[in-house]
């Protein structure tokens, strides 16, 4: 069994100073939101081994937000910035995931962006909860979090349509409960 866990960046400040993209930073909604779903992760074991986040500053920004939320709760996971998250499409978030079966990890993390991420999901999502799948359709939010199951001992094995949605949760989503 291999667990996949697809974590939006948090939300943003509209324009970087430096006027580029990959500099915006989190707002201060996305500050709380960061730290709010990185608690929930830290209460709802298990929780990722490694986790590859997207250069974005606003990518390592909700990484490191969570991960202080989480602190204590779960034990520290390998941690990498990869170049290829940044702007990727669905086919090529699939590779970067299959490329894991190098350190195979048993849960893996990615931490990146929109419509890439949110297309991944609906991909993969074959099968299982059927109202976070239902409400994974609209969109994927940011800090949404979209954690998937695959019946495989090898992350070259993951496809589309082969997961099973696990849940689907948001800072929004977390606050209607």
């Amino acid at each position: 069994m291999r667990r996949l866990m697809l974590l939006r960046h948090a939300k943003t400040e509209s324009e970087a100073p430096s006027g580029r993209d990959r500099d915006r930073r989190l707002d201060e909604r996305g500050l709380r939101d960061a730290a709010e779903i990185g608690g929930w992760i830290g209460r709802n074991p298990p929780f990722p081994d490694a986790i590859m986040v997207s250069p974005a500053v606003r990518a390592h920004q909700t990484w490191d937000l969570a991960w202080a939320a989480m602190k204590g709760l779960a034990p520290k996971p390998h941690v990498e910035l990869v170049p290829d998250l940044y702007g990727a499409e669905p086919t090529q978030l699939l590779e970067t995931i299959r490329m894991a079966a190098v350190s195979d990890p048993k849960r893996l993390m990615l931490v990146g962006h929109n419509p890439g991420m949110h297309e991944l999901a609906m991909m993969l999502a074959g099968s299982g909860d059927a109202a976070g799948r239902k409400a994974l359709a609209d969109n994927l939010p940011t800090s949404g979090l979209v954690i998937l199951d695959f019946d495989t001992g090898d992350w070259g094995h993951v496809g589309f349509r082969r997961g099973r949605l696990v849940q689907f949760v948001s800072p929004k989503l977390l606050r209607q409960t």
